[in-house]
């Protein structure tokens, strides 16, 4: 199916012929996946393969277009049985959305080990299925995927900090939440180190020939009353595409930090995303977020100096991470395309400042609160970072805002 196959021939994509073949060769193996369903990993990787076959299969006219300078017009506005009944069967089955989302399809459950005795290493990690170029370990699309994978396997520190942290608090231990605090922060600055790494793995100006095949349904101009899934609905449907931004590392410091979004559309959509995740992690999130709530994790980091400058230095974590994404957003579309949404369905101007603008003015406002009062040790340099930041970003928004509406 990819542009380039793992022995580097031509894939039916290089040439425009998956939708073809699909409609005269593909059987439906509807059945075959029933006899499966109580294996959770057959689920998973059939799961994985139909996502990826059904987002290709959508937007290949779209592809097309795309690579001969067009826009990308109208992908195809319905999915065949023999792809839609499978995949909603799937999804059911190992409890994903009937589309290709971030963790279980095209990221996360997307990966394999060169030499399963190397372990996780970034040089050992292949993946297993791409569009483009992506088998090729040292593609971009291979690194835009494998950078997130190597993320996520420094996020155990992440989980221990935050029950830590959150048992510490219940009972008002300040010695054990301040050490819970800056195992958090020591787990982002490493996370955010191999973030760091995206650049060299994967460049701009690849980034936007295999974005194509990523975007979703909902929200997107080439599916502008949704997609049809024949056998499963008359009725057209809509699903979120896959984002980085469905990974739940930042998504659990929101809710232990207590980060505080504002009440806008921008956050209706971040709200939305919480069903584009795995089972586990949804109820892992909503757990931390009524236990940090419960034990008023905010409260108490900010109840004297130096939990206060702890706190901050978390944040600020979470501050270079968002930032180094709209960076990423900056670089790798803003200046190569003018699609107004991100392929999640947000707009792709003004979706990550709004989360951004909300862990900064948190920032702020504990800085604020210890101005007269001893102030926050070791947090200045921070502050000020913020501060210039924050003026560059309202700069930045404001440009892009009017560059697209002129």
């Amino acid at each position: 199916m990819p542009i380039k196959t793992a022995t580097g021939a031509s894939g039916l994509l290089a040439n425009f012929m998956l939708g073809e073949t699909v409609l005269t060769e593909l059987p439906d193996l509807s059945n075959a996946v029933e006899k499966y369903q109580s294996n959770l990993t057959i689920m998973n990787a059939l799961y994985r393969d139909y996502s990826f076959l059904a987002s290709a299969y959508l937007l290949e006219p779209c592809h097309e277009r795309h690579m001969k300078g067009e826009s990308y017009g109208l992908g195809r506005q319905r999915l065949p049985s023999n792809i839609a009944v499978p995949i909603w069967k799937c999804a059911e089955y190992a409890g994903f959305q009937p589309f290709m989302e971030y963790a279980g399809s095209y990221a996360l459950f997307n990966y394999r080990l060169a030499d399963p005795s190397l372990g996780l290493q970034y040089s050992n990690l292949r993946l297993i299925r791409a569009f483009e170029h992506g088998l090729e370990p040292s593609s971009s699309e291979a690194g835009f995927v494998l950078v997130h994978v190597d993320m996520v396997q420094h996020s155990g520190p992440l989980v221990s900090a935050c029950l830590s942290m959150l048992s510490a608090s219940s009972i008002e231990d300040r010695p054990s939440f301040n050490d819970g605090l800056s195992q958090l922060t020591l787990a982002l600055k490493k996370i955010n180190s191999v973030m760091e790494r995206m650049w060299a793995k994967s460049k701009p100006e690849d980034y936007s020939s295999f974005r194509t095949f990523i975007f979703g349904i909902t929200s997107q101009s080439m599916f502008p009353h949704g997609v049809v899934y024949e056998g499963v609905s008359d009725e057209p449907m809509s699903f979120r595409g896959e984002s980085g931004a469905n990974d739940s590392m930042i998504p659990l410091c929101d809710n232990l930090l207590q980060i505080e979004m504002p009440d806008t559309p921008l956050t209706e959509i971040l709200t939305d995303f919480r069903k584009y995740r795995p089972g586990n992690h949804r109820e892992f999130l909503e757990w931390v977020r009524e236990r940090a709530k419960d034990v008023a994790i905010a409260r108490f980091a900010r109840g004297d100096n130096e939990s206060a400058a702890l706190y901050v230095q978390a944040l600020n974590q979470v501050r270079d991470f968002r930032w180094r994404h709209w960076c990423f957003t900056r670089e790798y579309i803003l200046k190569k395309t003018s699609h107004p949404t991100a392929t999640g369905g947000s707009p792709i101007v003004t979706w990550l400042p709004n989360q951004l603008q909300a862990v900064m003015d948190l920032m702020i406002s504990v800085n604020d609160q210890f101005r007269g009062a001893g102030g926050l040790p070791g947090c200045d340099h921070i502050i000020d970072q913020l501060l210039y930041q924050r003026e560059s970003l309202r700069k930045e928004v404001a440009k892009y805002c009017a560059e697209r509406a002129a």
